[in-house]
C-alpha cells in the first residue's frame, strides 16, 4: 500500500502514538496501530468511518471488525451486494468486499473515542491521497459530521456549501457524488437517531447510483 495514502509507522500524533501504546499494554493482542483501508483498490463506493474503535478495528486491525457499528454496517453490506457476508469477526474471517473499500477520517484509535481538531487535520493528508486516487465517479459515503467534514476538507471544498444532514446527496466538482448518512454507533442505532431501516435506504439509492 502506497505510504502517501497509508502509513503503519505514522505517529505524527503524539497523543495518539501515546494512547496506543498504553493499550497495547493492556491488550498486549490487540493490532493497536494505525488501521490500514480495506476492500477493493478500484471501489466504486468508498465509505468513510470516523475512527477505529477501541475494541474492534483498534483491536482486529480492520475497519468496523469486530465492534458494535459493525453489525449493521456490514449486514447492510451484503444485503446490497457489497460483501460476500454479514458478519465481520475478525481480520481473518473470510470476508470480502466487492466494488466497496472502507477507511477511517482517524487512522489511529483516539481516547474516549474523540480526536482533536489538530489530530484530525494531521490525518486528513492520507484521505486526501487516499481520494485522489479514486476511479471517476465514485460514490463516497461518510458516516457522521467529522467524516463529512474530512472529506470536504481533503477535497479543498467549502464547508457551508456542503453541509452535514443524513440522506443528503452532492454532486462534486470533480464528478464524485458525495453521500451522507448518521455513523452506525452503538449510541445512534440504540437511541433510533439511526434506524436499520433508514440506513438501507442510503445504500438502496447506492446501489441504484452504481447499478445505473
Amino acid at each position: 500500500m502506497d505510504i502517501k495514502s497509508f502509513n503503519l509507522e505514522c505517529t505524527q500524533c503524539a497523543r495518539l502514538a501515546k494512547f496506543l501504546k498504553e493499550v497495547k499494554k493492556e491488550y498486549p493482542d490487540y493490532h493497536s496501530r494505525p488501521v490500514a483501508p480495506f476492500g477493493v483498490a478500484k471501489p466504486k463506493l468508498l465509505i468513510v468511518g470516523l475512527a477505529p474503535g477501541k475494541h474492534g478495528a483498534n483491536a482486529t486491525g480492520r475497519p468496523f471488525t469486530g465492534d458494535y457499528a459493525g453489525i449493521l454496517l456490514y449486514e447492510t453490506l451484503h444485503k446490497y451486494g457489497f460483501s460476500n457476508q454479514a458478519e465481520a469477526t475478525h481480520s481473518d474471517d473470510g470476508l470480502k468486499l466487492t466494488q466497496c473499500r472502507i477507511t477511517n477520517a482517524v487512522k489511529c484509535l483516539p481516547p474516549e473515542n474523540k480526536p482533536t481538531s489538530q489530530e484530525i487535520n494531521t490525518c486528513n493528508t492520507y484521505l486526501s491521497h487516499e481520494l485522489q486516487h479514486l476511479p471517476n465517479n465514485t460514490v463516497i459515503l461518510v458516516l457522521g459530521g467529522i467524516a463529512h467534514k474530512s472529506v470536504i476538507r481533503a477535497f479543498g471544498l467549502k464547508q457551508a456549501d456542503y453541509p452535514f444532514g443524513h440522506g443528503n446527496k452532492y454532486k462534486l466538482p470533480n464528478g464524485h457524488i458525495l453521500m451522507t448518512s448518521y455513523h452506525c454507533s452503538r449510541y445512534n442505532t440504540q437511541t433510533r437517531r439511526l434506524t436499520p431501516e433508514m440506513f438501507h435506504q442510503v445504500f438502496a439509492n447506492i446501489r441504484k447510483l452504481i447499478n445505473a
